[in-house]
């Protein structure tokens, strides 16, 4: 079972938004924190938003006042608002959760497959 699924990726222009989500399957649990990455063509894969178990935020600078991360701990799901997209947010956006699973009790880092975000004109 894929333990995490991120949606919501597309083609957007610059200024527009989009929202991100990712679904939390029931093969992982005791999530600590869960996160949004993002990897661009020839760049190294970047933090771009994470959220811990009492709901602190923190974000690269690139993106603060312009994207919202957000939890729903009851429906095991982690969303990421985008507003005044700009072309440099154009990347594979992946979803990441630091959780125990079904198959061992370590604390370990599980990822989505990722979801392109294409901010183009």
């Amino acid at each position: 079972q894929v333990p995490l699924v991120e949606s919501g990726g597309g083609l957007v222009q610059p200024g527009g938004s989009l929202r991100l989500s990712c679904s939390a399957s029931g093969s992982i649990f005791s999530i600590t924190a869960m996160a949004w990455y993002r990897q661009a063509p020839g760049k190294q894969r970047e933090l771009v938003a994470r959220i811990i178990v009492g709901g602190s935020t923190n974000y690269v600078d690139s993106v603060k006042g312009r994207f919202t991360i957000s939890r729903d701990n009851a429906k095991n799901m982690l969303y990421l608002q985008m507003n005044s997209l700009k072309p440099e947010d154009t990347a594979v956006y992946y979803c990441n959760a630091v959780a125990q699973s079904i198959t061992t009790i370590t604390f370990s880092d599980y990822w989505g497959q990722g979801t392109q975000v294409t901010v183009s004109s």
